[in-house]
């Protein structure tokens, strides 16, 4: 692919801006000469501004999502392209979350501009589990674990039962929750169907793929290992 349509594609700016790095100098090999705008390159020898190319399309990520924040572009509030490099935003094709984390969710949140790898990834086949940590208004009343287990809790306007979920109690009011499908606003839909309320949520892993001590509002590019690990549960 030459340079001047590559560096448009990863979100370096328009064609013109693009070229207005290339005439400036700011691109260059791994030996620091200079690359132009009509040049064929391989993206893993191309810099910017000493700093190495984005990855090209495929790229997928890893983001500790703070609470406040929306999975969206056109939200007029704090979204999560803003915890982002900019470009990232302007990617073609587009850096999409994998599923949605609500505003007042924090945790695990996958990325990628992959459609294939995004697809398996939320197809019910491929059922990775995904763990949550929720904080409660009330204590639990003591038959949680085995309601949420049976397969048999319907949640209001769904006309399916859940599947079996593992709930592992932390604490009167905290728990850890297991789920194996991705229904809308599911952890607090769950716990309000028993007459409760989740004040806090949080989830820590997505299949065997997990936070690491990753700092909330920060983000990292996933390895092949990574995605290996992701499906090791499925």
């Amino acid at each position: 692919m030459k340079l001047l349509r590559l560096l448009a594609n990863l979100g370096y700016g328009s064609r013109k801006q693009a070229m207005l790095l290339c005439r400036q100098g700011r691109v260059t090999d791994a030996a620091g000469d200079v690359l132009y705008a009509d040049d064929v390159v391989d993206p893993g020898a191309v810099f910017v501004d000493g700093e190495p190319l984005d990855p090209p399309q495929g790229l997928a990520l890893m983001l500790h999502k703070p609470v406040g924040y929306t999975c969206s572009t056109r939200d007029p509030g704090r979204v999560i392209y803003d915890l982002l490099p900019p470009r990232f935003r302007l990617r073609n094709p587009v850096l999409s979350p994998v599923g949605r984390l609500d505003r007042d969710t924090s945790g695990l949140l996958l990325m990628t501009d992959d459609g294939a790898l995004l697809h398996r990834i939320i197809s019910p086949k491929s059922a990775l589990p995904k763990v949550y940590v929720a904080t409660l208004d009330a204590d639990l009343r003591g038959d949680e674990v085995q309601l949420f287990a049976s397969g048999t809790l319907l949640l209001e306007s769904d006309d399916k039962p859940l599947l079996p979920a593992e709930l592992d109690v932390l604490g009167p009011r905290q728990a850890r929750l297991v789920l194996h499908e991705g229904r809308y606003h599911q952890v607090r839909r769950m716990f309000a169907a028993v007459g409760n309320h989740v004040v806090a949520l949080r989830r820590e892993r997505v299949g065997g793929l997990a936070l690491d001590g990753l700092d909330e509002g920060h983000w990292r590019a996933l390895t092949a290992d990574d995605v290996q690990a992701l499906f090791a549960t499925s």
